[in-house]
């Protein structure tokens, strides 16, 4: 059963083959596995592929399923539709385009696979990526923030430097009034006359403006904290929310670019492998003599071939005698003079009737 459902993959006519030697079936027993096997590592190799795309068992396996039974359909084609001939220079010019096509499927084949292969190399690859992703998207969000916070800093300073230089003023206003009460300046006489009273009233004034100036400026910076506070929490939960975007950055194309990232040289042995999967039944024809199944095959053919010519011949002869027929019958019919004088009266009364329609038409139009 296994050897006729290997026969069966390998698309040689089963019938046929059954007449040749159990070499020969062999030959074509191992063909067939080769396609079979090949389409199931492409089933494995795309339901991967698949997985990490829609995330679900089911519909990865499906799918797989499905491309593998293109593959088979494919490699069972490719191979079916070779035949050996006389020359090897017709046969490697017959097999040129299917050897692309062959080409095209291992690379479909071998890429899913080395992503699984190198599933580990290519998580660090990566995870740096995603890290970096994580820091340029920092950098990317903080400037919609950067000259706002800023702005907002400057103006904190701005309100606290009033302060300061405010408090600067009172105290060189408070250090004038004890300078004159101690007649160090101003009018140099000891004790609390007139100008010490005027000196004392412009530094309370002073004093007062400064406490009314720190009272309001506390408001303003405190309300500036707060804004700046909220700024801080929009731009965290903007990089909270857009981390999931990132998190999730392992996707096909992702893996794919990783697995580029990574030395080429182990990648390119694999395809190897399967491109000699997928090319050895080709070259196995190729390379092997005209064998029983073949010469069986030709002459079906060349029957089918032969009796097609010939039918094409017939009806060629036949068409031919038709004519020939059909020109005698018409050239004994011209001496006829039944016919003649038969179609010579129709050809009167015709002639009549267009006189007649033709003077009434130049009556009515008179």
């Amino acid at each position: 059963m296994l050897k006729r459902f290997f026969i069966l993959c390998s698309g040689a006519d089963a019938n046929i083959l059954a007449e040749c030697s159990h070499g020969e079936q062999n030959k074509y027993v191992g063909i067939g596995a080769t396609v079979f096997f090949t389409a199931l590592m492409a089933f494995i190799a795309s339901s991967y592929a698949l997985y990490t795309v829609f995330d679900n068992y089911f519909a990865a396996a499906f799918f797989g399923f499905i491309w593998g039974l293109l593959i088979f359909n494919l490699d069972r084609f490719i191979v079916s539709t070779i035949r050996k001939k006389d020359n090897f220079t017709d046969e490697l010019l017959q097999v040129t385009p299917r050897i692309i096509l062959a080409i095209i499927i291992a690379i479909v084949i071998s890429k899913p696979l080395e992503l699984k292969i190198f599933e580990k190399e290519i998580d660090r690859v990566l995870l740096e990526q995603k890290n970096d992703f994580t820091l340029a998207n920092k950098e990317q969000i903080a400037t919609q923030y950067t000259p706002v916070v800023s702005s907002i800093d400057q103006e904190i300073n701005s309100l606290k430097q009033e302060i300061t230089d405010k408090e600067t003023e009172v105290n060189t206003l408070y250090e004038t009034y004890i300078a004159e009460a101690e007649g160090r300046k101003g009018t140099e006489i000891v004790g609390k006359g007139p100008v010490y009273k005027e000196k004392r009233d412009k530094h309370d004034a002073a004093l007062t403006a400064l406490a009314a100036l720190k009272k309001g400026n506390a408001q303003k910076i405190a309300d500036l904290e707060a804004k700046k506070a909220q700024l801080a929490t929009e731009y965290d939960d903007q990089v909270i929310n857009s981390q999931p975007v990132i998190d999730n950055f392992d996707g096909l194309m992702a893996r794919v670019n990783a697995l580029n990232e990574l030395p080429w040289l182990p990648s390119f042995f694999i395809f190897l492998l399967f491109l000699a999967i997928e090319t050895s039944p080709i070259f196995a024809k190729l390379l092997s003599p005209k064998g029983e199944y073949d010469f069986k095959i030709q002459d079906i053919e060349d029957e089918v071939k032969t009796w097609v010519m010939q039918k094409e011949a017939q009806r060629s002869v036949v068409l031919n005698t038709d004519h020939t027929i059909n020109d005698k019958v018409y050239q004994d019919l011209t001496e006829e003079e039944e016919l003649y004088e038969y179609k010579k009266k129709i050809a009167r009364e015709m002639m009549k009737k267009q006189q007649d329609a033709f003077y009434k038409r130049q009556t009515g139009i008179l």
